[in-house]
This record gives C-alpha cells, structure tokens and sequence, in this order.
C-alpha cells in the first residue's frame, strides 16, 4: 500500500529542484503537482527501489522539457528576464524557516522552497548561464548532493559526461574548472542577516532622503542594476550600470514617487529585499546582492505583473 504521507514529504525537494530549474514558482509548482499524480495514479512502483531517486528523475526530466521550451520563450521577452521571487510568509510577512509549516491550504507555492544558503537569488540569475542540461546537473549536485553516478541515472548520460558537464557548468558561472569550490565560490558574498538588513534599509533610506553621495558610496563602481518588466510594466530594456547612474536612478524615482509608499522587508531566495508597495498593493520586489568588499554589486527589481501573483496574494 502507497504511503502518500511519505510521498508528499518528498515535495519540498521537488519543489526546491523544479523551480530553480525553472526560475518559475508556477510552473514548478505545476510539474511537481503533476509528477506526484502519475507517481500515485499510474506509475507500477512494484519494481521501484528508491522512491526518491525515481521521483527527482521524473521531475527533472519534466523541467528539461519545460526549460528547453522556455529558452525560445525567453528570445521574444521584452526586456530584462528575472526569475520569479520566492518569499515564504509567515505572521511577520518574513521568510519562513526552510521546511515551515506550510500546509497544502497556504496556497503559497513558495512555502515549499527550502531555504538553502549555497542557492541565493543572485545563484538563480547567474544559472541562466547554463543550458538546460549543465543546469540540471550542477543543481543535481549542489542542491541534492547526488553521486555522479545518480546524476548519469537521471540525465541519461555517462558519469563520466556527467562530470565533465558540471565542471563546464562551473567554468561558464565562476570561469575556471574543476571539481573545487561549488555555489559558495561562485556566489561568495555572505552576510549574516543583519547586517545585509542594515545595509538593504541604509540603502533605501539614502535613496528617500537624497543621499545621492551615500548611495555611490554603498554601490560597487560596476554594480549592475537589472528591471524586469516583461513588456507589461514601465522599465528599463537595458541594465543600468554604474554606481553613479543607479543613485541618479534611485533618487530620480523617490522623487516621483514611483518607487511607492511602503517598504516590507523579506528574504529573497536567501538573499535580503522588499516588497514595494502603493495603495497597500505590491507593485515591484526587489533584491539585493553584495560584493567581496560589502559593496551592493547587483540590484534586481521584479515589476512584472505575472511574477508578481503570489506575492500580491500573501501580501496585499
């Protein structure tokens, strides 16, 4: 007899694996959801030895599908293509504890994430390096510490292609080989908590007050600053680069006041950033990410509606 409590226990990896396979909170939701369906309706389990194992493979092999679609996708995006913010809530609207008590009626997908401290939202944007196959393998590895000889069973490949697959996934994120040094090094900036809330709420206080000589000074000289807004909200085609033009950009929209009227911190996928709101309804997320000199080298804003969805469900 099928244990379905054991078999729903699998969800949060599942989850954890298809999103940031898919950079979508949706659609991962959608290929877990469905996975599990055929796993308990139609799959003959009688010669199946490690459910786990099996239940990764179907996922996996459903996001390569579904990632290798997107790709095209993604060629016709108006704009910059940020991946979809996961914030987890609980009674304080900050992110839940890795697992939380997240239930089915929460109807928040993002609940599920396991809140890993190798996979930030920086780690996310930098995967969409990879294709959809090195992508599958590097998460394989880092995210669910799999043998290589596990991976080859999934991907469908040797384990010795399967090795040279992550270490060209590694090369192409951090530009040099070999099996050292995974997500931490690719994505070394780690503040504790906070600390990066006190430089995220120095950051946005300057930008109210017009600081505009404290921001270049919180700013890497190369930071980047990337907008989303997929062809449905005003943004910026372009990354905006350079300390100097992103403070000229914070301050211009604090000015207007397009940058909205209320700040909700939450975490990001790991990594500190707020809700923004106007009216008491969310109308951007935005994320931040720091250097090895504790300077903000990226900044992402999410303003795309349709990413938006569940956060305008949890929040507003």
């Amino acid at each position: 007899m099928l244990d379905m409590s054991t078999v729903e226990s699998y969800r949060p990896l599942l989850m954890t694996l298809a999103y940031r396979m898919l950079g979508s909170l949706s659609e991962a939701e959608d290929i877990v959801q469905d996975a599990l369906v055929d796993y308990t309706m139609t799959v003959d389990r009688s010669s199946i030895r490690h459910e786990k194992a099996y239940l990764v493979r179907m996922v996996t092999n459903r996001s390569l599908k579904l990632k290798q679609s997107a790709r095209k996708r993604h060629e016709f995006y108006v704009g910059q293509w940020l991946p979809e913010p996961a914030i987890a809530d609980d009674e304080f609207g900050r992110a839940a504890s890795p697992l939380g008590s997240a239930t089915a009626e929460s109807g928040n997908p993002a609940n599920y994430i396991e809140r890993q401290e190798n996979i930030t939202y920086m780690m996310l944007v930098m995967l969409e390096r990879l294709n959809a196959v090195e992508r599958a393998v590097f998460l394989l590895r880092e995210t669910l510490d799999f043998d290589y000889g596990e991976i080859a069973d999934i991907v469908q490949k040797s384990e010795a292609n399967c090795r040279k697959i992550f270490s060209r996934a590694k090369e192409k994120l951090l530009g040099s080989t070999g099996e050292d040094g995974g997500a931490e090094a690719i994505d070394p900036m780690r503040l504790n908590e906070e600390q990066a809330w006190a430089f995220a709420k120095a950051f946005m206080q300057a930008a109210e007050t017009g600081n505009s000589s404290a921001l270049v000074d919180m700013l890497a000289h190369d930071a980047v600053f990337v907008i989303d807004g997929g062809g449905k909200a005003r943004a910026a085609i372009n990354p905006i680069e350079g300390s100097e033009r992103i403070a000229a950009f914070f301050i211009s929209n604090v000015r207007k006041g397009t940058l909205g009227d209320s700040l909700l911190p939450v975490d990001v996928s790991g990594q500190p950033g707020f809700i923004v709101s106007q009216n008491g309804q969310p109308t951007m997320v935005m994320v931040f990410g720091w250097d090895s000199e504790k300077k903000i080298s990226r900044i992402f804003i999410i303003l795309n509606p349709d990413k938006l969805k569940n956060v305008t469900k949890q929040f507003s």
